[in-house]
């Protein structure tokens, strides 16, 4: 059984008295801290309550007072559009008596990183990872208030907050398409997976890509290519598709840091004025002068600024789902532009030229992105 699946049921403050073989109200006041509770009735309500994973309602929570203190669970820490994210949120609280709590999942599904916020009684959670189970986290959201930041939800029970995710990719394969490009890669996760029913953020991405392929009439020249979530993992999978011909003549990236990754094996390969590179997040990297990615910018810090306000109002006591929509825009930049000559031969007249000391007439003039 998987570990979503095991949550299927939420345990109630009952359950925790009959494990316990004490009344609710006894429970109630362990819960609450109360006076009149002996030390060996507290460590059976105690054990009880780990033993079966019970977290208190959001009434429960409210008699022990607030802890001011908000949880962002995260993926991992390296991605740096999720420290846009934390700037954001940390620009709402400004004025506030509330404090951040960061929690990364370190790559794992969060289930752990979120469970861990939810027992330091933290008044209300940013949840920022598509992998956790819709159900699950519906659950969650009875016994403290959440925003989901980046998955395409629906829920009546906690916020979201995403970018037009089909949006910024129907922006960037307009972009290459107009440029003349046809030999496309689309650079993804290994997760993202494209059923019906799947709201991240990469799998939105890569449906559009495909869909926009597809309306191009050239499938067969796109493809798509799957790596890890690291700038790592991509440099080893970009260097491998490099180690084939033909080349692609432009990649998207899934997000800036798979770009910066590939965007290393071109240099390896001495590959960038051949290949377009384009990502997505526009991070603080993107614009760097020795970088300069086209990216698609979707507002990181207005994301995390948006995520924590609407999570203080969920807990000032609004009901009301609240589904926030940030809308994109490409920034290009020098790391793209028009297809080079449609020649395998390219990239060997090029990169290295014959003896003569003359490259074929023309291929390197034309313009392309500039390093």
């Amino acid at each position: 059984m998987s570990q979503a699946s095991s949550r299927r049921r939420s345990v109630t403050i009952q359950d925790v008295a009959r494990a316990a073989g004490v009344s609710r109200a006894a429970v109630s006041k362990v819960i609450r801290d109360a006076s009149g509770v002996s030390p060996a009735m507290r460590a059976r309500v105690n054990a009880a309550i780990e033993e079966l994973n019970y977290r208190p309602s959001v009434a429960a929570r409210s008699l022990r007072g607030s802890s001011y203190t908000l949880g962002l669970e995260v993926p991992h820490l390296g991605n740096r559009f999720l420290t846009q994210i934390v700037d954001g949120a940390l620009q709402a609280l400004e004025g506030t008596r509330y404090q951040l709590v960061i929690a990364p999942a370190d790559g794992r599904e969060g289930y752990g990183a979120i469970e861990a916020l939810a027992d330091r009684q933290v008044d209300g959670i940013v949840v920022v990872s598509p992998r956790v189970d819709a159900d699950w986290l519906e659950r969650l959201a009875t016994g403290v208030p959440v925003v989901m930041l980046g998955r395409h939800d629906r829920s009546a029970r906690y916020d979201t907050v995403v970018g037009d995710d089909v949006a910024g990719t129907r922006q960037v394969m307009e972009y290459l398409l107009g440029l003349g490009h046809r030999r496309v890669v689309h650079l993804t996760e290994e997760a993202a997976v494209t059923a019906p029913g799947t709201g991240s953020p990469h799998a939105l991405r890569l449906r559009a890509f495909e869909e926009a392929v597809r309306a191009a009439g050239s499938p067969e020249l796109a493809r798509v290519v799957r790596t890890g979530q690291t700038e790592e993992s991509a440099r080893a999978t970009m260097n491998d598709l490099l180690s084939r011909h033909p080349w692609p003549t432009a990649v998207f990236a899934g997000h800036d840091q798979l770009a910066l990754g590939a965007l290393a094996a071109l240099v390896e390969h001495d590959a960038g004025r051949e290949i377009s590179l384009v990502g997505y997040d526009n991070t603080d990297l993107a614009a760097h002068p020795a970088i300069s990615l086209t990216s698609v910018d979707q507002r990181g810090p207005e994301m995390g600024r948006r995520a924590v306000a609407m999570l203080l109002e969920r807990i000032e006591g609004r009901d009301e789902p609240q589904h926030h929509v940030v809308t994109p825009s490409l920034v290009v930049r020098d790391s793209s532009g028009p297809r080079p000559v449609d020649n395998p031969e390219f990239r060997t007249s090029c990169a290295r030229p014959a003896a003569a000391g003359t490259p074929a007439a023309g291929a390197c003039d034309l313009p392309g992105p500039r390093r």
